[in-house]
C-alpha cells in the first residue's frame, strides 16, 4: 500500500526520482514527489518519517523484482493457514519490504480478529516479523484497483491520503447520474471525486433561491422550477404559465422561500 512520508536527505532529489528510504516501517523503495514545504506536509495524514539512503540502483531493482515475484506466491502460502485456524477473514495482499525487516499481511474482516496464532505460523514460514493489518473496503481498492472510469489511476491509490465520507446528497446537488453503476468507484462506494467540487456547488447554490421559491423578477411574480448552479441561472414559471430561464441577478425580491438550501445575498420576505 502506498504511503506519503517526509524524508530527510543529504543531497537534493527531483520529482520522479526513485530512491531507497528507511523509516520505522523498514527499508523500502520510494518515489520523490516534491520538497517538504509546510503547505505540502499539511495535507498529509500521519506522514511516515525517515531518511533517504540512496538513489535506486540496478542491484536494488533486481532485489525488488525478485521480491515482487515472491509476493505473488506469498498469498497462496498464507491462505491454508487461515483456513486451518478457521479465521473469518479474507486475505487481500502480502507486502515485503526491500530490507526484509517485516512482511505485512493485509486482510478484511467484519469484526476484530484474534490472529496471534496465525502470526506465529507465518513467522516460522517467513522467518521475519509479521504485521497483520486490517483494512476497509476503500483500502482494498487502494491496494488492488488500477484505473477508474475516467481513465486515470484511481485517486485513492495515486494521491489521496484522507478519504472522507461521500454522500448521495453530493451527487444530487451536482446533478450527477444516480445510477449506482455510474457513480460508484472500484470499491463499490460512491466515487471520491464527487466530493472535490461539492463545496463550490454548495456555496453557489446558497446564492440562488431554492426550487419552489416565489420570487419577484422583471417579468413579475414567478416560481423557481429549477436551478442551473454553475451558470447562476434559474428556470422559473411565470404567472401566465410560461417557463423561462433568467439570470439570478434578475431576482428583485424573494417573496417566499421554498424548501432547499439557505439563501444569501437576497432580500427575503417571511
Amino acid at each position: 500500500m502506498r504511503h506519503l512520508g517526509v524524508m530527510t536527505a543529504k543531497q537534493r532529489f527531483r520529482y520522479g526520482d526513485e530512491v531507497v528510504i528507511h523509516s520505522d516501517r523498514g527499508t523500502e523503495i520510494a518515489t520523490v514527489l516534491c520538497e517538504a514545504t509546510p503547505a505540502a506536509v499539511e495535507g498529509i495524514l500521519e506522514p511516515t518519517e525517515g531518511r533517504i539512503l540512496r538513489r535506486l540502483d540496478s542491484t536494488d531493482r533486481g532485489d525488488w523484482s525478485q521480491m515482487s515475484e515472491m509476493t505473488r506466491r506469498d498469498l497462496d502460502m498464507c491462505q491454508p493457514h487461515v483456513e486451518k485456524l478457521g479465521l473469518p477473514m479474507q486475505l487481500i495482499d502480502v507486502e515485503r519490504l526491500l530490507g526484509g525487516e517485516r512482511v505485512i499481511v493485509y486482510f478484511v474482516a467484519e469484526g476484530r480478529i484474534d490472529f496471534r496464532a496465525l502470526v506465529k505460523l507465518l513467522g516460522r514460514e517467513f522467518q521475519t516479523r509479521i504485521e497483520m493489518r486490517q483494512i476497509g473496503i476503500r483500502d482494498e481498492a487502494k491496494l488492488l484497483a488500477d484505473f477508474g472510469d475516467c481513465g486515470q489511476e484511481v485517486c485513492c491509490s495515486r494521491f489521496l491520503s484522507k478519504m472522507p465520507p461521500v454522500s448521495m446528497k453530493m451527487a444530487k446537488l451536482q446533478r450527477a447520474s444516480l445510477d449506482p453503476s455510474k457513480i460508484s468507484g472500484r470499491c463499490g462506494r460512491l466515487k471520491c471525486c464527487l466530493r472535490y467540487e461539492f463545496d463550490t456547488y454548495e456555496s453557489l447554490a446558497a446564492e440562488l433561491p431554492p426550487v419552489g421559491s416565489k420570487i419577484l423578477t422583471r417579468d413579475g411574480n414567478c416560481r423557481v422550477a429549477a436551478q442551473d448552479i454553475l451558470a447562476g441561472q434559474l428556470v422559473v414559471t411565470t404567472e401566465d404559465k410560461r417557463r423561462i430561464m433568467i439570470p439570478a441577478s434578475d431576482v428583485i425580491e424573494i417573496l417566499k422561500v421554498g424548501e432547499g438550501t439557505p439563501v444569501r445575498g437576497k432580500k427575503r420576505k417571511k
